[in-house]
């Protein structure tokens, strides 16, 4: 702060001085250019009353001369004139200096007139006087020619005054040229002494700067004469030592954070692959080498170029234009030693801190002996469920025979046993149908009846279907359709499968005097389909599983938990997708999104 001072102290009495004599010369020649304007003007407007006054002299002596010499002089018109002569002259005098000195003057000039005057009234006849040369005729041309040489005095004192206005303008402007002269030379004076002493420190400190804002911090620092710059060089090399040792610093916590972070990624169980924003590998951990049988020549590669998956860059694109993929990919299937691999996979982006994706990471998890359990899992139960369905129905079938052939009082233990068989029977018989279909759904043997479906109708269906069963419960159940919708080409019979199963789940999760919407817009390409109630909701912790098979959520459980995990299979055959919206104690919406 000293050193700040010091410099703007020094510069601001620099630029004072050079301000401070411009403004003295400025101002010097204001002062003179106004003095001698305001003489001049004196002067010059003296002289013209004086030349206008001498002129009106002449004039009237003029007339009074041929008043004189007329036949009949008029006394009167001589006397009023005369008057006005004497006026003149006195306003002369008021305007003449009290000191005359020796030139002629109006004072001069009366004296004159009275004595002219004088003689006149001596004379008998002034006519014949003035055609002579007497008396008269000298006074009178003392008078005159008074006047004529005052008037050619008066002009040239306009003259003189003009002259020396003149020469005192170029005195002024000399004047003023010295002190511009002046103030240039203390200015390059000063400037010079500013640049030898700061600029050239300045520069070289600058190119410093420069140098360790690259990253280099080997400068040389200049010396200077003045203490000032000296002082400021040596704070400059204290901050770049400190820059120094502060990037060394901050390498070795980089490169053991690099470190610690490669280690954790190494030791993860599930394969890694790190992508650029460019969609290039930039690196990929142990378990993806040995589940890909790959090596660290794959990096710098495109995504689908490396796993021979062109379809993968564009879901890799997506991700880094901050989507995300609308349904789960497919397996990637790898040989790797002459062994089918199956690898399941998620791409996520990855965000700066600021919003801005830097890239993406491919997580890989190998689910090679998963997906062939799930395989003998799914052909067991199709097996078991076909195998089971023959004889239970005919145990079925045999048990409503053997009812109708036993007759037991309404209210008696037997009829209430046989009851609850039978119920038991039926369950039995959906779970083995739900088994059988959701194992054909699975093993890819359902195909779909394609055919153009409206909307608006299948909503109006599933809302009779199920008008009975609300009105008992005093449910109202509510179609909302946003605008004409286009038809959808789709099996309309598993879509109102779809909707009985979400409908009937929302009738047993909503109270009486609740509300079921059915609702249907356009979205894009897609259609929204959904069922939303203000029932009891779903705990946050059980949305993630709530489409798996045989699991039930919600305290109001029944069935064999696949109606929800059917749905999924069937949207999912039609390309679509499915999911939940849920906010405990607030309602629950399931939707499906089918592609138009």
């Amino acid at each position: 702060m000293k050193l700040a001072m010091t410099l703007r102290t020094r510069l601001f009495l620099s630029i004072s001085a050079l301000i401070t004599v411009a403004l003295l010369g400025l101002l010097l020649g204001l002062v003179s250019v106004m003095q001698m304007a305001g003489t001049q003007e004196a002067l010059i407007r003296d002289n013209f009353v004086r030349l206008d006054l001498e002129l009106k002299l002449r004039q009237t002596l003029g007339d009074q001369l041929i008043i004189m010499l007329g036949e009949k002089p008029d006394t009167a018109a001589f006397e009023a004139s005369r008057q006005h002569y004497l006026e003149l002259l006195d306003e002369g005098i008021a305007h003449e200096p009290s000191s005359e000195g020796t030139e002629y003057g109006f004072r001069r000039a009366k004296a004159d007139y009275l004595s002219f005057l004088q003689a006149i009234d001596l004379s008998r006849d002034p006519a014949q006087v003035m055609r002579g040369s007497g008396d008269l005729t000298e006074k009178f041309n003392v008078l005159r020619n008074g006047l004529i040489a005052e008037q050619k005095r008066a002009l040239d004192r306009v003259n003189e005054t003009e002259r020396l206005a003149r020469e005192r303008a170029l005195l002024i402007a000399g004047l003023l040229g010295l002190v511009g002269v002046g103030v240039l030379f203390i200015g390059f004076l000063t400037a010079h002494g500013i640049a030898r002493r700061f600029g050239a420190p300045i520069e070289a400190l600058a190119a410093a700067a420069d140098k360790i804002g690259q990253g280099n911090f080997e400068v040389t620092l200049p010396i200077s004469s003045a203490v000032e710059m000296n002082r400021l060089t040596r704070r400059f090399g204290v901050m770049a030592e400190a820059l120094r040792e502060h990037q060394a610093t901050n390498i070795d916590e980089l490169l053991a954070g690099q470190q610690r972070l490669q280690a954790v990624l190494d030791s993860i169980d599930d394969g890694l692959l790190i992508i650029d924003r460019q969609g290039h590998l930039e690196h990929l951990n142990p378990v993806a080498q040995r589940q890909l049988g790959w090596d660290t020549d794959r990096l710098g590669q495109g995504l689908g170029t490396a796993l021979e998956r062109p379809e993968l860059d564009k879901q890799l694109q997506l991700v880094l234009r901050g989507g995300t993929l609308e349904r789960a990919p497919d397996d990637l299937s790898i040989e790797v030693d002459g062994e089918l691999r199956l690898l399941a996979f998620s791409l996520t982006p990855v965000s700066h801190t600021q919003g801005h994706i830097l890239g993406a990471v491919m997580v890989l998890h190998d689910v090679t002996e998963q997906r062939a359990f799930e395989r003998v899992r799914s052909e067991f139960v199709l097996r078991a469920s076909h195998e089971l369905r023959t004889p239970v129905t005919g145990m079925h079938m045999a048990f409503g025979l053997f009812r109708e052939r036993t007759h037991f009082a309404e209210d008696s233990r037997e009829a209430d046993l046989l009851d609850t068989v039978n119920e038991e029977m039926q369950r039995l018989m959906q779970l083995i149908n739900d088994l059988l279909n959701f194992s054909r759904y699975q093993n890819g043997l359902q195909k779909l009846t394609l055919a153009p479906c409206s909307i608006e109708d299948l909503l109006e269906q599933a809302q009779i279907r199920f008008a009975g069963p609300a009105q008992e419960k005093g449910i109202e159940l509510r179609i909302e359709v946003q605008g004409p919708l286009p038809r959808l080409q789709a099996d309309q019979a598993q879509l109102e499968r779809v909707l009985d199963n979400l409908i009937d789940n929302a009738l047993r999760h909503t109270s009486r005097d609740g509300l079921i919407r059915l609702q249907a817009r356009r979205h894009g390409e897609r259609m929204i389909i959904s069922v939303e109630d203000n029932g009891e909701g779903i705990a946050y912790g059980q949305q993630g599983r709530i489409f798996e098979p045989f699991v039930q959520v919600g305290r109001k459980k029944g069935g064999a938990g696949l109606g929800l995990a059917l749905c999924k299979e069937i949207v999912q055959l039609h390309g679509g997708r499915m999911g939940v919206y849920s906010r405990p104690g607030q309602g629950t919406q399931f939707y499906m999104a089918l592609t138009i």
